[in-house]
Protein backbone atom coordinates (compact mmCIF):
# COMPACT_ATOMS: atom_id res chain seq x y z
CA UNK A 1 0.00 0.00 0.00
CA UNK A 2 1.58 3.37 -1.20
CA UNK A 3 1.24 6.29 1.12
CA UNK A 4 0.68 9.22 -1.00
CA UNK A 5 3.46 11.86 1.36
CA UNK A 6 5.98 9.39 -0.05
CA UNK A 7 5.46 9.61 -3.46
CA UNK A 8 7.12 12.79 -4.52
CA UNK A 9 5.36 13.33 -7.83
CA UNK A 10 1.77 13.46 -5.62
CA UNK A 11 0.57 16.63 -4.34
CA UNK A 12 -2.12 17.92 -2.63
CA UNK A 13 -3.87 18.78 -5.87
CA UNK A 14 -6.86 20.33 -4.64
CA UNK A 15 -5.01 22.41 -2.15
CA UNK A 16 -2.42 24.04 -4.75
CA UNK A 17 -5.33 24.40 -7.40
CA UNK A 18 -7.68 26.59 -4.28
CA UNK A 19 -4.50 28.26 -2.77
CA UNK A 20 -3.61 29.18 -6.60
CA UNK A 21 -7.11 30.51 -7.13
CA UNK A 22 -6.95 32.64 -4.01
CA UNK A 23 -3.18 34.30 -5.68
CA UNK A 24 -4.93 34.90 -8.77
CA UNK A 25 -8.06 36.81 -7.21
CA UNK A 26 -5.81 39.06 -5.18
CA UNK A 27 -3.57 39.97 -8.11
CA UNK A 28 -6.73 40.83 -9.79
CA UNK A 29 -7.72 42.60 -6.75
CA UNK A 30 -4.57 44.80 -6.54
CA UNK A 31 -4.61 45.13 -10.15
CA UNK A 32 -8.48 46.58 -9.80
CA UNK A 33 -7.83 48.58 -6.94
CA UNK A 34 -5.28 50.75 -9.29
CA UNK A 35 -9.01 51.95 -10.93
CA UNK A 36 -10.13 53.78 -7.80
CA UNK A 37 -10.41 57.84 -7.87
CA UNK A 38 -10.54 57.32 -3.71
CA UNK A 39 -7.51 56.53 -2.03
CA UNK A 40 -8.87 55.85 0.98
CA UNK A 41 -11.15 52.87 -0.65
CA UNK A 42 -7.96 51.35 -2.06
CA UNK A 43 -6.47 50.54 1.49
CA UNK A 44 -8.80 48.09 3.25
CA UNK A 45 -8.92 45.69 -0.20
CA UNK A 46 -4.97 46.25 -1.11
CA UNK A 47 -4.43 45.16 2.66
CA UNK A 48 -6.70 42.26 1.92
CA UNK A 49 -5.20 41.46 -1.17
CA UNK A 50 -1.67 40.83 0.20
CA UNK A 51 -2.72 39.07 3.52
CA UNK A 52 -4.57 36.65 0.95
CA UNK A 53 -1.74 36.12 -1.33
CA UNK A 54 0.94 35.91 1.46
CA UNK A 55 -1.01 33.43 2.99
CA UNK A 56 -1.85 31.46 -0.45
CA UNK A 57 1.44 31.31 -0.85
CA UNK A 58 2.41 29.97 2.68
CA UNK A 59 -0.41 27.34 1.94
CA UNK A 60 1.58 26.00 -1.44
CA UNK A 61 5.07 26.02 0.27
CA UNK A 62 3.58 23.72 3.18
CA UNK A 63 1.34 21.86 1.22
CA UNK A 64 4.19 21.23 -1.10
CA UNK A 65 6.46 20.20 1.37
CA UNK A 66 4.15 18.57 3.60
CA UNK A 67 1.36 16.55 1.10
CA UNK A 68 -1.79 15.62 2.63
CA UNK A 69 -2.75 11.81 1.94
CA UNK A 70 -6.39 12.62 1.27
CA UNK A 71 -4.94 14.44 -1.66
CA UNK A 72 -6.21 18.19 -0.23
CA UNK A 73 -9.90 17.39 -1.36
CA UNK A 74 -10.51 16.02 2.04
CA UNK A 75 -13.97 13.40 3.16
CA UNK A 76 -17.04 14.85 3.66
CA UNK A 77 -20.19 16.19 2.28
CA UNK A 78 -20.08 17.33 -1.30
CA UNK A 79 -23.47 19.33 -0.92
CA UNK A 80 -22.42 20.92 2.32
CA UNK A 81 -19.66 22.66 0.30
CA UNK A 82 -21.24 23.70 -2.90
CA UNK A 83 -24.12 24.93 -0.66
CA UNK A 84 -21.91 27.10 1.45
CA UNK A 85 -20.25 28.45 -2.30
CA UNK A 86 -23.52 29.06 -3.69
CA UNK A 87 -25.32 30.86 -0.86
CA UNK A 88 -21.71 33.17 -1.11
CA UNK A 89 -22.63 33.45 -4.82
CA UNK A 90 -25.80 33.63 -4.65
CA UNK A 91 -25.61 36.87 -1.83
CA UNK A 92 -22.85 38.38 -3.84
CA UNK A 93 -25.55 38.59 -6.88
CA UNK A 94 -28.30 39.51 -4.65
CA UNK A 95 -26.69 42.75 -2.74
CA UNK A 96 -26.81 45.34 -5.65
CA UNK A 97 -30.42 44.80 -5.99
CA UNK A 98 -31.87 44.18 -2.40
CA UNK A 99 -29.07 45.56 -0.09
CA UNK A 100 -27.06 44.44 2.49
CA UNK A 101 -29.13 43.09 5.15
CA UNK A 102 -30.93 40.65 2.51
CA UNK A 103 -27.96 39.58 0.74
CA UNK A 104 -26.32 39.07 4.15
CA UNK A 105 -29.14 37.07 5.60
CA UNK A 106 -29.08 34.65 2.25
CA UNK A 107 -25.03 34.33 3.30
CA UNK A 108 -25.52 33.65 7.18
CA UNK A 109 -28.47 31.20 6.37
CA UNK A 110 -26.42 29.09 3.51
CA UNK A 111 -23.19 29.19 5.84
CA UNK A 112 -25.34 27.91 8.85
CA UNK A 113 -26.96 25.32 7.22
CA UNK A 114 -23.82 23.89 5.44
CA UNK A 115 -22.24 24.54 8.63
CA UNK A 116 -24.29 22.23 10.61
CA UNK A 117 -23.82 19.22 11.18
CA UNK A 118 -26.38 18.57 14.37
CA UNK A 119 -30.05 18.03 13.83
CA UNK A 120 -32.20 21.17 14.30
CA UNK A 121 -34.91 21.62 16.94
CA UNK A 122 -36.69 24.74 17.95
CA UNK A 123 -34.37 26.56 20.62
CA UNK A 124 -31.29 25.99 18.35
CA UNK A 125 -33.28 27.47 15.32
CA UNK A 126 -34.15 30.89 17.33
CA UNK A 127 -30.91 30.76 19.58
CA UNK A 128 -28.92 30.60 15.41
CA UNK A 129 -31.50 33.30 14.24
CA UNK A 130 -31.14 35.43 17.51
CA UNK A 131 -27.36 35.54 16.98
CA UNK A 132 -27.08 35.96 13.61
CA UNK A 133 -29.58 38.86 13.75
CA UNK A 134 -27.03 40.37 16.01
CA UNK A 135 -24.36 39.56 14.03
CA UNK A 136 -26.06 40.92 11.06
CA UNK A 137 -27.21 44.10 13.16
CA UNK A 138 -23.59 44.70 14.24
CA UNK A 139 -21.68 44.64 10.67
CA UNK A 140 -24.31 46.19 9.29
CA UNK A 141 -23.65 49.34 11.71
CA UNK A 142 -20.01 49.31 11.65
CA UNK A 143 -19.61 49.44 7.80
CA UNK A 144 -22.43 52.10 7.60
CA UNK A 145 -21.93 54.01 10.68
CA UNK A 146 -18.47 53.53 12.22
CA UNK A 147 -16.40 53.13 8.94
CA UNK A 148 -18.86 54.79 6.80
CA UNK A 149 -19.05 52.60 4.10
CA UNK A 150 -22.12 53.27 1.75
CA UNK A 151 -24.24 49.93 1.33
CA UNK A 152 -26.39 49.07 -1.20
Amino acid sequence: MTDSSSNPARKDIGTLIVAGLFVALGLITLNDVKGYSDTDSIVFPSFVAYVLIFMSVLVIIYSWLKPNPDNGFGKGDWWRRLLLVASMIVACLVMPYAGFLPATVIAFAGSLIAARHEGWDMRSGLVFAGSGAVIMAGFYALFRFALGVPLP
